[in-house]
């Protein structure tokens, strides 16, 4: 199981890094100047804002990718960092990189909010 997991995040690392590099690539595009169109320049910024907030998503989503390689590659992937007690498996293979079991992701949640 913990094979299979680690090739599922290292085929997710791959394409979050593709993802990540498509998204530089259209920005770079997008520095040409703003069209004269006031409305053309409301879109074209608003199209950046979405790029903008998709690619941290992304960046963020290898961010964890990358921690879970880690963690399975120091033998602890299918252990809890928070509390020590193994990871539902159902919840492993809903959420590849999770690190946390249900109650402790639930706990930071609420700390979060």
């Amino acid at each position: 199981m913990m094979e299979d997991r680690q090739k599922v995040l290292e085929a997710l690392r791959e394409e979050l890094i593709e993802r990540v590099d498509r998204y530089k690539v259209h920005k770079l595009r997008l520095e040409n100047p703003l069209d004269r169109d006031m409305e053309e320049q409301a879109i074209e910024l608003e199209n950046e804002e979405v790029i903008d907030a998709l690619e941290e998503e992304a960046e963020e989503e290898l961010r964890q990718v990358v921690h879970a390689l880690e963690r399975i590659e120091e033998g602890a992937g299918e252990q809890c960092e928070r509390c020590g007690e193994g990871i539902d498996p159902r919840r492993l293979e809903a959420i590849p990189y999770a690190t946390l079991c249900i109650d402790c992701a639930e706990l930071e949640g609420r700390a979060q909010a």
